[in-house]
């Protein structure tokens, strides 16, 4: 039997880059973004939150050439564009 371990990650909407992969009525529905592929790992959840406000929240599907991609399809509140 595999053993899998996740971790959340979670970043700041004030400060978070990211390029918009993918958007939804105005806002982005998969990210790309950096980040070091020895400490992060597909189905990592990853949670931009401003506050108390949630504005992305999802899970990461595939990491390539240092960049994660996450997808949050229904909920998410980041504008689309290269933030």
């Amino acid at each position: 039997m595999e053993v899998s371990f996740t971790q959340t990650l979670s970043f700041d909407a004030d400060t978070f880059e990211y390029d918009t992969v993918d958007s939804h009525n105005g806002n982005a529905s998969v990210i790309r973004f950096s980040v070091d592929p020895k400490r992060v790992s597909p189905g990592d959840i990853v949670v931009v939150v401003s506050k108390e406000d949630i504005f992305f929240h999802g899970m990461i599907g595939k990491i390539e050439d240092g960049y994660a991609y996450a997808s949050d399809p229904k909920g998410s509140l980041l504008a689309a564009g290269v933030q």
